[in-house]
């Protein structure tokens, strides 16, 4: 779809609560969070959502806060004030325990540096999750299929040869670990997938293969998707656009101070 249609570049407005009766993949009310010795707050949000199957991109320049808003919604970080809630569930309401195991079953990451397992097979990488978390299992299973049978099909549709999946992840080029990641992340159907920077280090054609695979996965999947960067240039591929400035109370006050 062409860019001007499908995105709407610095959005501010939230999705409707709901789409097709489902909670919000991502929403935040009245957040507010300080790293700890810091004498101001860096996140101050009063309303932020991803409606359940919509691709958001969030962008804003290093430094501006991208990565503690994922923190957040990983539940890596609590909020000091307010509440952020993934799948319509409130990340504050679960102990330490329970909070990784919903996003070890819900919560899909594709980290800027991939962080595989780097002496694990490209194949036995983008199946850890599934060893890790009944529900994935569960969900591979409810389609017929065998985790590593899931495994060749995500890998097949982001365009990694079979050759390669039994090579060490250390040995894949920065191309195909990215691919491997984003395979990792979507096996097992999570509700939401996280993306930080996956695209920093590639060129722009291959930054627009690698994002028109991962859109189509994701609405394969019906998962939802926050893909966050600071290249405004990859918005025309999303739903939804937001700049982090837009919406975080916190910075507007840095400016004005």
């Amino acid at each position: 779809m062409p860019g001007a249609a499908r995105a709407s570049i610095d959005a501010q407005a939230a999705p409707a609560a709901t789409r097709n009766g489902l909670p919000p993949a991502v929403a935040f009310r009245d957040v507010s969070f300080r790293w700890p010795r810091a004498a101001h707050a860096c996140l101050a949000i009063d309303d932020f959502h991803v409606a359940a199957g919509e691709c958001v991109f969030l962008h804003g320049p290093s430094g501006s806060g991208k990565s503690t808003l994922l923190s957040l919604v990983g539940g890596v970080v609590a909020p000091e004030r307010g509440s952020v809630a993934v799948l319509g569930r409130d990340l504050a309401g679960l102990r330490t325990g329970a909070r990784d195991r919903f996003r070890a079953d819900h919560i899909g990451f594709i980290f800027q540096l991939f962080n595989l397992i780097p002496y694990l097979s490209a194949l036995d990488n983008i199946v850890l999750p599934c060893r890790f978390s009944p529900a994935r299992r569960a969900r591979v299973a409810a389609v017929g299929a065998q985790p590593q049978a899931e495994a060749l099909r995500l890998a097949a549709r982001l365009d990694l040869d079979r050759s390669l999946l039994a090579r060490p992840a250390a040995e894949l080029s920065v191309g195909q670990q990215q691919r491997v990641a984003a395979a990792r992340a979507l096996i097992g159907r999570p509700g939401l997938v996280i993306a930080d920077e996956p695209t920093s280090a590639l060129d722009a054609d291959r930054q627009r293969a690698f994002l028109d695979l991962l859109l189509a996965e994701c609405a394969a999947a019906g998962a939802s998707l926050l893909f966050v960067s600071h290249d405004p240039r990859l918005a025309e591929h999303f739903d939804r656009v937001v700049a982090l400035a837009a919406i975080n109370r916190a910075a507007a006050a840095e400016v004005t101070a």
